[in-house]
């Protein structure tokens, strides 16, 4: 019985000495992990749990610097580390009591993608659905300066405080499930800035623009309902608030350079208020991080025959009005872009093939109007105004120091309509800059509409090669 009595004193003991142990030792998120690479030359936060009420050390070896930190009675605990110039492989050590050390560190610039299935489509593409050009460029993909991080999905009516996903570098095993949009937009950015990459890729295949955005966001939009519970989540992906919740707030405050996005088509059909929320979602995302008015760059939705998803006897929604709400958002919202694909759709298809057109697009966003880099265009021109030359509409665009052009050698894609708001197929020719356009059934023109079709193959560029947008002249 005394023996008995001793290991039951014992073992509660050894138990207290584990549970203790277990306490002591520092708990972080899934995106700080070996591996990982942390924003250049910024104070990047770090956060996590360990015992309450203690003082955390934290030791960043790339300039012996520790930090002391008190962890507060919830057991939580956050801090600024100071990161220098991009390198690396560095580590980082927690100290509680218990030691913990992250390992193969760099230091660089660090990019959050995030959208619907055209930013998650991976370079493996979907079934039936490739992405060109894909299984070559998976083959030379091994880089370890490029790291990507992929979010698991999760819709929830509570902000979560983590995320499911692990860091790894570049190779044909982890870019092949890798969103081959943000694939292309990081290779390029490493290849010209010389620098670690690190990709956050957050996104959900069919999600609407209101999951990725929290009830105060929302707040201005009354039509939203916001779900109370989880038995208001009816469509995982398309329940206002909880991918913002489940997928986007736990990353809030990691260190970032800036966004790429590319979303759209599930809202195609509410395009009257799209430019609202997408404007409120990138103001509303960086008040979040509290890092300033960072870079924005995001996708136009690429053209597509709308009349294949839409029920018969419903009326076919003209995307091209989509397109146009997203065109508005860079001219409302400062330190963002857009990147044009309207010659880089899919006609049977919502999935286009060609991602690393998209995704180099979007790095000449970045590397030019972040990083500065001369010498290169990251816009195509844009519709600026129309004059009226007898029967013929004159068309001036913006962005056009080297005119504008027709690689085809001819333009298709332009209806003209006089007062009677009749739309029909219009001859057009460039003059230097500007675009002349008529036809012999409208003598006195009053709007003109380039490529405003669901489905179209857009023939008018920038010299340097990037395509128009569709626009119209109109308000009908």
């Amino acid at each position: 019985m005394n023996n008995k009595f001793r290991l039951g004193v014992l073992a509660f003991m050894l138990s207290l000495f584990c549970s203790t142990t277990l306490m002591a030792e520092v708990k972080l998120p899934a995106f700080f992990s070996n591996g990982m690479v942390l924003q250049r030359q910024t104070n990047a936060l770090l956060w996590g749990t360990s015992a309450p009420d203690k003082k955390l050390v934290i030791t960043t070896s790339w300039n012996k610097k520790k930090y002391t930190v008190e962890v507060d009675s919830t057991g939580k605990w956050r801090v600024a580390v100071a990161t220098p110039q991009a390198g690396g492989p560095y580590s980082i050590t927690f100290n509680d009591g218990k030691q913990t050390v992250l390992e193969d560190i760099l230091i660089g610039e660090v990019w959050l993608c995030s959208g619907q299935s055209n930013m998650e489509m991976p370079m493996k593409g979907y079934k039936n659905q490739p992405v060109e050009g894909s299984n070559m460029d998976v083959l030379k993909s091994t880089n370890p300066q490029i790291r990507l991080f992929t979010v698991g999905h999760n819709s929830s009516v509570e902000i979560q405080e983590d995320v499911k996903g692990f860091w790894q570098k570049a190779s044909p095993v982890s870019v092949i499930d890798f969103s081959a949009t943000a694939y292309y937009f990081g290779r390029l950015m490493q290849e010209t800035l010389n620098v670690p990459i690190g990709l956050i890729c957050s996104t959900w295949g069919g999600s609407c623009m209101e999951a990725w955005m929290d009830q105060d966001m929302l707040s201005a939009f009354p039509e939203v309902k916001i779900p109370k519970s989880s038995e208001d989540i009816k469509e995982k992906n398309r329940t206002p608030t909880t991918l913002y919740k489940g997928m986007i707030a736990p990353l809030v405050g990691y260190s970032i350079k800036g966004v790429i996005w590319y979303q759209g088509e599930s809202n195609y059909d509410r395009y009257s208020s799209y430019a609202n929320l997408f404007s409120t979602m990138i103001q509303s995302w960086r008040a979040k991080w509290n890092q300033g008015s960072f870079p924005f760059y995001y996708c136009q939705i690429a053209p597509y025959d709308y009349a294949i998803i839409t029920a018969a006897g419903k009326e076919v929604i003209n995307s091209a009005y989509l397109r146009e709400a997203q065109s508005a958002v860079e001219k409302r919202v400062e330190n963002t872009g857009m990147v044009v694909l309207l010659d880089a759709g899919l006609e049977k298809g919502i999935h286009p093939m060609k991602k690393q057109v998209a995704g180099e697009r979007l790095a000449l966003q970045a590397l030019v109007k972040t990083y500065h880099i001369e010498g290169v265009t990251a816009d195509g021109p844009v519709y600026k105004e129309m004059s009226i030359q007898g029967d013929t509409a004159v068309l001036s665009f913006e962005r056009t120091q080297m005119w504008v052009a027709a690689p085809e050698g001819e333009l298709r894609n332009f209806k003209i309509a006089g007062a009677d708001k009749k739309f029909v197929t219009a001859k057009a020719w460039i003059v230097r800059s500007k675009v002349y356009v008529k036809s012999d059934e409208v003598k006195k023109p009053v709007a003109v509409r380039y490529a405003f079709d669901n489905y179209v193959k857009g023939d008018l560029y920038g010299t340097e090669g990037l395509p128009v947008s569709s626009f119209r002249t109109d308000n009908w």
